[in-house]
């Protein structure tokens, strides 16, 4: 086991609010040390989900877009000119039942007095060949980032949940056609937000349907759909493919250890990013399963770094 050098910080994960976090800290001359990932992890990888976005064009500060990746590596640059260090592994192991807090990446052992945990969130997918390569290319898990690139086309949304419902309809703001998909015969959603949905005349439901293949080279061009009760197959031409199935925070390292609601989702004090557990700060879509838009998981990753700053200088730890 190899124990290093002991650390005013140490984030883990390196999304938008891990690296705003480290940009903040960095200020702070509080040198944070960055978990960021590994680069194929599905999951927590470096970066977080802007990796797999194309154009940003909701991110203030850029009028002409921004290519996902591109965002993150500049935020990482950010942080990195203030002082921020980077481990481009994944933290296997934690220890936060005393100061200075443990993470371990597999036998390398790190210490710090104040933890900020940014791991974020991934969305539950449909798990079919191309999927992943074709995220970005036609299709998306998020209306509100991408909606407006489909405007004038039809468009299939995948679920039957109110995540579900209500993406399908904002995309009719810009689609001329929302097929939702759903595997069963009736929508888990609200009655109000059924109600809705039934009241749209550019939404049409399929029930008893599941989405078996992805068809499209460099963009997606249709999709096969499937129907569960006569096995009937059939192939409908969209420009779009929104996966609303859900999301699962990725919060396996920190179970028993921080508290979380029924869903996963750490649990952070009102109006700060305070856990239960005194110097381990939350922060970005590992604990907000409300907005899950980069410019908020950005504010809270300024929220924690703020936080734990404080923190430390009423402990006088780090110091």
């Amino acid at each position: 086991m190899t124990t290093h050098p002991h650390r005013n910080v140490i984030i883990i994960g390196s999304g938008p609010a891990g690296l705003t976090a480290a940009v903040y800290t960095a200020r702070a001359s509080l040198a944070p040390l960055v978990i960021e990932g590994e680069p194929s992890s599905t999951s927590d990888q470096p970066g977080g989900q802007l990796m797999l976005t194309t154009e940003v064009e909701n991110f203030p500060g850029f009028p002409e877009g921004v290519q996902g990746p591109e965002l993150m590596q500049r935020m990482r640059d950010q942080a990195a000119r203030f002082g921020a260090e980077y481990l481009t592994e994944k933290a296997t192991n934690i220890d936060f039942s005393s100061t200075p807090k443990r993470v371990w990446v597999r036998d390398d052992e790190y210490t710090a007095d104040a933890v900020i945990v940014s791991t974020g969130a991934r969305s539950l997918m449909l798990n079919l060949p191309d999927e992943t390569r074709l995220i970005g290319h036609g299709v998306s898990t998020c209306a509100t980032c991408d909606g407006f690139f489909f405007r004038g086309q039809e468009i299939v949304v995948v679920g039957g949940g109110d995540s579900a419902i209500e993406e399908a309809s904002f995309l009719t703001k810009f689609a001329t056609k929302v097929t939702i998909i759903h595997r069963r015969d009736k929508f888990r959603a609200s009655k109000i937000m059924q109600e809705r949905a039934f009241a749209n005349p550019k939404i049409v439901v399929r029930w008893n349907s599941q989405v078996t293949r992805l068809i499209g080279d460099a963009k997606l061009t249709a999709v096969e759909v499937t129907d569960t009760v006569t096995g009937a197959v059939e192939t409908l031409a969209v420009g779009g493919l929104f996966v609303a199935i859900g999301h699962r925070p990725n919060t396996d390292l920190f179970a028993g250890v921080l508290d979380m609601d029924e869903t996963g989702y750490l649990v952070t004090q009102p109006g700060s990013s305070r856990t239960n557990i005194a110097g381990v700060f939350a922060c970005g879509d590992v604990q907000d399963h409300t907005y899950r838009q980069a410019i908020t998981a950005a504010g809270s990753g300024c929220m924690a770094a703020i936080d734990a700053e404080r923190w430390l200088e009423a402990t006088h730890a780090g110091k």
